[in-house]
């Protein structure tokens, strides 16, 4: 049996025992991916291999393959894509490599060992609040009543409150571990999710926080002051200015920014990334300047005529232009973003979040990022306000 034949056979065994813990895909020929991990997972009560990719833009991308394909698939990535896979089983371990040369040598056997049952991969709703549980801050802010019980007219907030907090529990990791965080509202608002965050951070992880929310009007900020005083929110401040001559302690652990209006989305965006936020979390609002700017006769316009001619497309396509402009540009400034939708359309029409996380990344990669958002731009016609904040 040559080494090929081995290598195939292996896999296949080791797929179908359910021996499988990890393959590690490593020495990649492509220098934009570092390596990639497969495990066993179920979705959906079906068995798959999952490959998750790790690229050099701080990207995780996941390929879920049947089972009967697995071994397959996973002995051509070998020579095509990797240059070398270590299998780790509960019964040992075996290394493949090919050479420079093309050459496979297999070294290693694994024997019989325990059965692993997959993780399952299928996502479960946690909440984080809960109704019927008294939340002094949701009282303050009348979304529930004085025994927890959420007012009709509240309930769409009440459930967007507990998905952000779903999502900053799931970018927790990402931020230090020790010490005091330092958190950013821009643009606050009446403070919902300020508050909100605050009330988590502290009271459910535990950690000491110094929190600050920032809006440009008077009344509002007052509100949120004298609510933070009567709640005891020490670590809780609010103030009122213009975002772009806020000045910061320090670089900010967290960003928080909930449907800024207009182009105060883009400001938000673009001061926290200036400021080296470590995690943003954003709802944007508004694609107002793109929906004015983007003319018939630009590049982008001229070809999509029928789209352009019709208001409620143009609309939609600008909402989508706008927000990848604004992904694109903090992928430019070092962070890997992903979009995703908030809480259910039907609550409200304007449902996405973004997520950027501030990772290691290549200055070729940034520049990569850059030119692709000038593209982007030069095809629009348009630049985005606030292009030359960061």
């Amino acid at each position: 049996m040559d080494n090929s034949a081995r290598l195939l056979s292996m896999l296949d065994r080791t797929i179908s025992s359910g021996t499988l813990k990890k393959i590690t895909l490593s020495k990649p020929l492509d220098r934009s991916v570092l390596r990639a991990e497969c495990r066993g997972v179920t979705i959906k009560n079906s068995p798959f291999i999952q490959c998750e990719t790790f690229t050099s833009d701080g990207k995780a991308l996941h390929k879920n393959i049947p089972l009967a394909e697995a071994a397959d698939y996973l002995a051509g990535t070998l020579g095509t894509q990797y240059r070398q896979m270590n299998i780790m089983t509960t019964g040992g371990d075996a290394e493949a490599r090919v050479s420079s040369k093309g050459k496979l040598t297999v070294s290693g056997s694994p024997g019989v060992g325990q059965r692993i049952e997959p993780a399952s991969h299928d996502r479960e709703k946690h909440h984080i609040l809960t109704e019927g549980t008294v939340y002094d801050f949701l009282v303050a802010l009348n979304v529930t009543d004085s025994d927890g019980r959420v007012f009709d007219r509240r309930r769409a907030k009440f459930r967007q409150i507990d998905r952000f907090l779903q999502y900053i529990s799931d970018i927790y990791p990402r931020l230090p571990r020790e010490g005091r965080l330092y958190v950013l509202d821009l643009c606050c608002g009446k403070s919902y999710l300020t508050f909100a965050a605050y009330w988590y951070l502290t009271s459910v992880m535990g950690r000491e926080v110094s929190m600050v929310g920032a809006d440009l009007k008077a009344d509002v900020i007052a509100f949120c002051s004298d609510t933070a005083q009567k709640l005891g929110c020490s670590g809780l401040s609010f103030v009122c200015c213009d975002i772009m001559k806020f000045v910061p302690e320090r670089s900010p652990d967290l960003v928080l920014s909930l449907h800024a209006c207009d182009t105060a989305t883009d400001i938000v965006l673009t001061t926290a990334a200036r400021l080296g936020a470590k995690v943003i979390l954003s709802t944007p609002c508004c694609q107002h300047q793109l929906m004015n700017d983007l003319k018939p006769d630009s590049p982008l316009g001229s070809a999509l005529m029928p789209v352009m001619e019709q208001s409620l497309l143009k609309q939609k396509l600008c909402v989508a232009l706008t927000d990848a402009l604004r992904c694109k540009r903090l992928e430019a400034a070092g962070y890997s973003v992903t979009v995703t939708e908030l809480i259910d359309p039907e609550d409200t029409p304007k449902n996405l979040l973004i997520r950027a996380v501030k990772v290691p990344m290549p200055a070729a990669v940034k520049e990569k990022h850059r030119a692709e958002l000038e593209a982007l731009q030069d095809l629009c016609g348009v630049k985005l306000f606030g292009e030359n904040l960061c």
